[in-house]
């Protein structure tokens, strides 16, 4: 289980609440190695091919990849537009995937001498901005990249995680990217692991618990959870009425 800090002077609520919760999806679910991917530019290939779609679509676009032996810097740059689009068509949007892989392709072939390590040899914050001035490459993608490739802590911020923090009560009022990363810079220690850890944890309980219609009685989080308890309790509510 990853280390758990809290800073000092971060709020002692929230960074409780934080850590508690963080404690009780690990417990139900473990472990879960994010993020898949063989090195660095795979895992950055990944990030930027699961926009807008599942992963297991994902998948078959990158063995396609592979079986073109494209998944370099140079091979992309090498392959026209058209071409690569067809190979990552399972993952939908591919033309304008390929056109945002063959912007990365480009950027780090002219700036970098496709050197990842030279790229991700700078701080945090200028990483971040140079990623996001790349064609196709928003805020949760570019902290994909910070974190699971270039082993950073910057949080990823998804619709997942904004539906649960939000039903916990942790939310920062609205649906703000930014002000939800900073609930967790500000009140965990940044640690790359556990970040890493987190952010997998919350998508597995929003894909199997925490769903659009969650289901509440299974929760590992109830006990933590207003809205949670609060469903369980009209459901029995309402069971009761219906008996005889």
């Amino acid at each position: 289980m990853a280390r758990i800090r809290r800073q000092p002077n971060a709020s002692i609520a929230a960074g409780t609440r934080l850590i508690d919760v963080y404690r009780r999806l690990y417990a139900q679910y473990g472990p879960q190695h994010w993020w898949p991917g063989d090195g660095p530019f795979e895992t950055i290939v990944g990030a930027i091919l699961t926009q807008n779609t599942a992963w297991v679509n994902v998948e078959r676009a990158m063995k396609g990849l592979k079986e073109a032996r494209a998944m370099t810097p140079r091979r992309l740059r090498e392959l026209s537009q058209d071409d690569l689009a067809a190979i990552i068509r399972s993952s939908g949007y591919f033309n304008s995937k390929a056109r945002k892989l063959k912007a990365f392709a480009n950027h780090v072939g002219e700036h970098y001498d496709d050197d990842l390590c030279a790229l991700f040899s700078q701080g945090l914050a200028p990483l971040r901005i140079e990623l996001l001035s790349i064609y196709g490459i928003g805020r949760e993608t570019a902290d994909d990249i910070i974190l699971y490739a270039a082993g950073k802590p910057s949080f990823v911020i998804d619709s997942y995680t904004i539906r649960i923090l939000q039903r916990l009560g942790l939310g920062p009022g609205g649906t703000a990217y930014d002000d939800f990363q900073a609930l967790f810079h500000k009140n965990l220690d940044p640690d790359p692991d556990m970040f890493n850890e987190y952010h997998a944890l919350l998508d597995r309980h929003a894909a199997e618990t925490c769903r659009k219609s969650p289901l509440c009685g299974d929760c590992c989080l109830l006990e933590v959870c207003l809205v949670g308890r609060e469903a369980v309790q009209a459901g029995r509510e309402a069971y009761r009425r219906r008996k005889p």
